[in-house]
């Protein structure tokens, strides 16, 4: 799906998928799937789609509905809060980087060039560290 949003393109085709939760089983009135996509430029959207029961259905005449699906942007700390709330801890910090237990790390949102981005996943898979550990290294080393 694609959309035009604010001026900004949003392109399930282009994104980057990140990861899917989904409720019920299709054919359910009530359920329905998201997934999380990252585009290039590191903004994350949703993109869901649902039976006439769900979140997303469709008015399609008085009293009646139908599924429907819906491509909404949303915040790095709205990405966050869904990750929490549906992946695993190790799927959550494979996204946005080790969380510490005592809070002692921040959280930042950049954007690399993609060629970058995956010369360090590379480097992440080869090291066995993750990039937030290669990035901090390379800092401290400069």
């Amino acid at each position: 799906m694609k959309r035009i949003i604010n001026g900004k393109r949003y392109d399930t085709d282009t994104a980057e998928e990140l990861y899917s939760y989904s409720y019920s089983n299709p054919g359910d009135f009530h359920y329905f799937r998201e997934t999380l996509y990252r585009k290039r430029t590191g903004e994350f959207f949703l993109y869901g789609v649902g039976g006439p029961a769900s979140k997303y259905a469709q008015a399609v005449d008085t009293n009646s509905w139908s599924g429907g699906e819906r491509l909404m942007p949303i915040t790095y700390e709205a990405a966050q809060q869904w990750a929490e709330k549906y992946l695993t801890g190790d799927e959550y910090e494979e996204i946005f980087g080790e969380v510490a237990e005592d809070d002692s790390r921040t959280t930042l949102s950049i954007s690399l060039p993609t060629a970058t981005a995956e010369l360090l996943k590379r480097m992440a898979g080869a090291s066995g560290e993750s990039m937030s550990a290669i990035i901090d290294r390379l800092i401290r080393e400069a």
